[in-house]
């Protein structure tokens, strides 16, 4: 047959690419068919991508949707604490703060890599084993589906560390959650609970990873039960648990270990499940059901990469050097310090960020 990949052949560096395989009706393994697995490899970074990595995921979907055999994709992360972590820090810090035309070639990638994503010819499976936050997030609501271990947590992180959610946060979650929640996420980047998350409609499935004496239970440091609080009529269900229930939460937590079993054998069904279809037919309705996505993402994306390449000279320049470098585990820049600064009439240069505690470290 031929082949129709980009770069046939190459080696991944950064990833990982498995042919595995999945149950049918019968329990067994289907023979002749696989799903395509691409695991994000860089636990130590909490699977944060690097440049290299950008390349490797345009190279690895376009492997995945060349191949016959393949029924779905499965992308993942190593591990079980991230998903992914967004965008590695340390190369924002290192290589791309300061310096506005190497960060718009940077996008330039971290664009082909979602629109790579977007149009597999196959059903795109999220395997969230972890926090899937920023540009985490993104590449995974850039995903088909999503089923989630219960202790992962979402979320974006743009406007505490020097960015905008604009590659693709802002085109996609009001799709999912609506435009208040959207908002709130964006803006605020304050973590959801996977349980949240699926209450939200950002999961297509969550399954319990924390096994304690040898029984799964639910992520213990948020409110499982669903319900609506009667006296505010707040629903609280996935929200964070407080005083004495979070404290036990916590004990029984350490006590614990995650077993990603549940969800391998959930992500499994799903596969199997959509191998039960019309190949071309599923292909054509996720096709008509990603336009939605599509319609936001290539209206805004190149817009996006000016702006974000822009902001490398000013707040993400200051936010990602701060995230790097500042001493003491403080990540963030005073924030009131700053708006009061610019209030003033402080421009962007070295000594204002030396105000900030943000050391000038950079690259060249």
């Amino acid at each position: 047959m031929i082949a129709h990949e980009i770069a046939p052949g190459w080696q991944l560096e950064t990833l990982r690419y498995e042919r595995r395989p999945f149950a049918g009706p019968d329990g067994k393994p289907v023979e002749g068919l696989h799903a395509a697995w691409i695991w994000l490899d860089n636990p130590s970074e909490m699977n944060a991508y690097t440049t290299q990595a950008l390349r490797e995921i345009v190279i690895a979907m376009r492997r995945a949707s060349d191949d016959p055999r393949a029924v779905a994709v499965v992308l993942t992360g190593v591990g079980d604490r991230a998903f992914c972590a967004g965008g590695n820090t340390r190369e924002y810090a290192t290589v791309y703060a300061g310096y506005p035309a190497r960060y718009r070639q940077y996008m330039r990638l971290f664009n082909d890599a979602v629109t790579a994503i977007l149009s597999v010819d196959k059903p795109v499976i999220c395997r969230v084993n972890g926090l899937r936050v920023g540009g985490g997030q993104e590449i995974g609501m850039a995903c088909d589906f999503s089923v989630a271990q219960d202790l992962a947590r979402f979320g974006q992180a743009g406007p505490k560390h020097g960015s905008a959610p604009d590659g693709g946060a802002t085109d996609f979650l009001p799709l999912f959650v609506g435009m208040e929640r959207a908002m709130e996420s964006c803006t605020l980047c304050e973590p959801w609970s996977a349980h949240k998350a699926h209450r939200l409609g950002l999961l297509t499935e969550i399954v319990p990873a924390l096994r304690v004496d040898g029984e799964l239970r639910p992520n213990p440091l948020v409110e499982t039960e669903r319900f609506v609080d009667d006296k505010t009529g707040t629903i609280v269900h996935g929200e964070p648990l407080t005083g004495a229930r979070l404290e036990e939460g916590k004990k029984l937590l350490a006590r614990g270990k995650v077993d990603l079993g549940p969800l391998d054998a959930a992500v499994d069904r799903l596969v199997g499940r959509l191998a039960a279809t019309m190949p071309d037919c599923l292909a054509r309705t996720i096709e008509s059901l990603r336009k939605h996505k599509l319609a936001h993402w290539d209206k805004n994306k190149e817009s996006s990469r000016a702006w974000l390449s822009l902001n490398m000279m000013t707040e993400g320049k200051a936010g990602f050097r701060a995230f790097h470098y500042k001493p003491g585990g403080k990540r963030e820049v005073d924030f009131l310090m700053l708006r009061r600064r610019l209030a003033e009439g402080a421009t962007w240069d070295d000594a204002l960020l030396a105000e900030l505690g943000v050391p000038d470290r950079r690259e060249p």
